[in-house]
């Protein structure tokens, strides 16, 4: 066993006098990659849409997916003017409805748009989000309503991603400094710090850089995964820099100092990394494919620190020897060695109170109210466009839209599905083609005769017969030149799509008021057109009075799809919708909690189980680590909020694969002192030396995540950031209180249990 352990040393050794040799040549290769990496921050692609990252077989997922396909979605915006009368409303609405770009106001005297001096207006633009002309009305709409007490709620994505990104700056700025305060006083030498960051910029480069290759990720992972990679992999560099220290006393050379340190970190630090990579895979097997967004970028982050701290680093150190000397100084830490001995003498009194907090933490992180739609996340930092929203709501009905698509296309069943569906008492009001009327009157999917239509247009008998006749010819139906033309029926929106095309190719012209009339009418069936017609399906859009998540709102979608299915039996209707995607959310999340706590369980578990070689130590390491996941999910519970789904899986696999660290690093200095004293006083001095490294990486982490939680407005990323700045410093509390009570409380059981490795035949301690 002796000569395998020599020659694995041997190895390392050479590992590291090779990277130390060449270390001219990674410090080129990594301003290289950090170009490349820095000219490719613009090609990554970011999606907003949690839904994007449900399964591909949820019916929300599929619906989304035929309507990114079959439709155009326009955007709007709802807008209260409060303190105002009806007609100052009115006017309002008269001039935004003039705006190029408006394709109408839905405004009225009822209830849903005017009450208590409050008006709502539902402006529709004509064009999606990005268009230009879009956006350039929104801007005008916002200047006419500045000077009125005004609420503007829209999914404008551009706006919101750059909002995101100004406080994601604000939050690095002040992340940065609060964590050289912190490195500056656990550090041993002031220019090491600077050491640090240099190396964390090309690792958070790298990561960020190499993004594009996954194709898109999410917001939630944008915005996050460089504070986390902060918080997650500084102490890599921290640990070789103090080890690079320790070898300085040892040897003569700057470089034979960097060799050995080299050697004996790669090893080190690749171990510690294992439990966070490992919870990060967890997190990567979940059926919601965001928690394999995060994980990847995350597990990447984790590599690029490690070959920054391997490839890098050195030669940096190299460069300033004599910086890093002349700025050292004597260590600020405090001993904290009769804490140690005060644990040891206070009767594990810790671990009862522990004992005691378990059940009743586990309870509550059970019972958490977690919510699966935007809206009812509760919000932790104030967002205009949420605080627009609520006021919205609260002056005025609940409006929720959801989405039929049916197959394309039965008019008819359309006619007969909208029609049964406003008589639902929940449905506000619905909207197809097979109830959108021109001038009021004529439903663009009725069916017309030449008669009709020439009655429609008022042209004559022989003009409307002629494009009647054209339009039988393109589409091989040569009723229209034979006997009983005069039934010849054609959907009213088929003949304006012909018309329309006869004159944009010159074949017919209309004089005056005619062509007005059927210009106007070119916009509006443009629109619709769209909004709801598709190549292999049309789309309904439904607003009800319902709650998002809920009995009530599943009981509806039950509804809708009962309807459709009715008029196209054994065909496939799909109902879709923030109903809907709370309901599949809801679905994936059953599954993906239990299967992301049992696997980064076992993942931990069966690393320290190699590592420490002991049944009962390892289960001691992950009990107080998951204890402390329990207290940390007892909050919300306590405090009656409602964070998102997406916390608890991501925060319990974090927590548990980054801050089982602070116990393997008390356990390691434990088990090596346990042999040269009494184990009481070998766990004090194990508390105090393991202090150092806990201390740093704890408060680091809990620093990032509560300014994450405490700045970021997006709903989803600071629940998740207060929740791992939480766990970690109830991690730490855990690690320096109960922890080591406890091992020395099962001491014997942590021996009687310990086992031995059998590699390559022989046996390994």
């Amino acid at each position: 066993m002796q000569e395998r352990e020599d020659r694995q040393v041997d190895i390392m050794h050479r590992v590291a006098a090779a990277i130390v040799r060449w270390r001219g040549l990674f410090i080129l290769l990594f301003l290289g990659a950090a170009v490349y990496c820095g000219l490719s921050l613009d090609r990554v692609k970011v999606n907003s849409d949690l839904t994007f990252f449900l399964a591909a077989d949820t019916e929300t997922r599929r619906g989304i997916t035929i309507m990114e396909d079959n439709f155009v979605t326009c955007a709007s915006e709802d807008v209260m003017v409060a303190n105002l009368t009806y007609d100052m409303a009115a006017s309002l609405a008269e001039t935004i409805r003039s705006y190029d770009h408006v394709f109408s106001v839905s405004f009225d005297d009822t209830p849903a748009h005017f009450t208590s001096s409050a008006a709502l207006l539902t402006i529709a633009f004509d064009g999606p989000e990005e268009d230009e002309g879009v956006i350039a009305a929104k801007e005008r709409v916002s200047a006419l309503l500045s000077p009125y007490d005004s609420y503007t709620y829209s999914m404008d994505i551009k706006n919101y991603s750059k909002q995101l990104a100004g406080e994601i700056v604000g939050v690095m700025a002040i992340a940065i400094a609060v964590v050289a305060a912190i490195l500056l006083f656990t550090s041993r030498s002031y220019f090491e710090v600077v050491i640090f960051f240099i190396v964390f910029a090309f690792a958070a480069l790298l990561n960020m850089g190499t993004n594009f290759w996954l194709g898109e990720i999410s917001m939630i992972t944008h915005t996050i995964a460089v504070i986390l990679q902060l918080a997650l992999a500084i102490d890599y560099a921290i640990i070789f820099s103090h080890r690079y220290q320790d070898e300085c006393l040892r040897f003569d050379t700057a470089r034979a100092a960097l060799e050995e340190a080299l050697a004996k970190s790669i090893l080190e630090i690749s171990s510690s990394s294992l439990t966070t990579i490992s919870g990060l895979v967890a997190l990567m097997l979940m059926q919601f494919r965001l928690g394999y967004d995060l994980g990847v970028v995350l597990a990447k982050s984790i590599v690029c620190s490690l070959l920054t701290v391997f490839l890098l680093m050195p030669g940096l150190i190299l460069l300033f020897p004599k910086a890093i000397r002349r700025t050292a100084h004597r260590s600020l830490i405090p001993d904290i060695t009769p804490w140690g001995r005060f644990l040891m003498r206070s009767r594990a009194i810790f671990v009862w109170i522990f004992l005691l907090l378990v059940p009743l933490a586990f309870y509550c992180s059970r019972h958490v109210n977690y919510a699966f739609a935007d809206n009812s996340v509760t919000e932790i930092v104030y967002s205009e466009s949420r605080a627009a929203l609520r006021k919205i709501e609260n002056t005025f009905a609940r409006s929720t839209s959801v989405v039929l698509l049916v197959p394309h296309e039965d008019f008819e069943a359309e006619k007969e599905i909208l029609q049964e569906v406003e008589t639902l008492p929940e449905i506000k009001s619905a909207m197809g083609l097979a109830n959108i009327t021109v001038d009021g009157e004529h439903v663009l999917t009725d069916l017309y005769t030449p008669r009709m239509f020439a009655e429609l247009l008022d042209i004559s008998q022989e003009e409307a017969d002629l494009l009647f006749q054209a339009y039988g010819l393109k589409h091989e139906e040569y009723q229209a030149f034979f006997g009983g033309r005069d039934n010849y029926r054609v959907p009213l929106v088929d003949l304006f799509r012909f018309l329309f095309e006869l004159l944009d190719h010159g074949v017919v012209t209309l004089d005056g008021e005619k062509a007005a009339t059927v210009e106007e009418l070119r916009e509006t069936l443009n629109f619709a057109l769209r909004q709801l017609r598709g190549e292999e399906y049309n789309r309904m859009i439904l607003s009800a009075d319902i709650p998002v998540e809920g009995g009530e709102s599943r009981a509806l979608v039950e509804k809708l799809r009962a309807i459709a299915e009715k008029h196209y039996p054994g065909r496939e209707v799909l109902v879709v919708g923030d109903i809907t995607s709370a309901r599949d959310l809801g679905d994936s999340y059953t599954g993906d909690s239990l299967l992301i706590s049992i696997l980064t369980i076992v993942f931990v578990f069966v690393i320290l189980l190699v590592t420490f070689r002991t049944f009962v130590g390892a289960l001691v390491l992950v009990f107080v680590i998951q204890g402390s996941i329990w207290i940390n999910f007892s909050f919300p519970y306590l405090q009656g909020i409602s964070p998102s789904f997406v916390t608890n899986m991501i925060v319990s696999a974090i927590q548990m694969g980054a801050t089982i660290d602070y116990a393997i690093v008390l356990m390691n200095r434990y088990q090596t002192l346990r042999g040269q004293m009494p184990i009481r006083e070998a766990m004090a001095r194990a508390v105090n030396e393991s202090f150092a490294t806990v201390l740093t990486s704890g408060s680091i982490m809990t620093l990032a995540g509560l300014l994450i939680g405490l700045r970021i407005s997006d709903v989803y990323v600071s629940h998740i950031g207060l929740g791992v700045g939480r766990g970690a410093f109830c991690s730490v509390v855990l690690v320096l209180t109960v922890l080591p009570q406890l091992l020395v409380l099962l001491d014997k059981a942590v021996e009687k249990t310990r086992f031995r490795l059998s590699l390559g035949g022989e046996d390994e301690e």
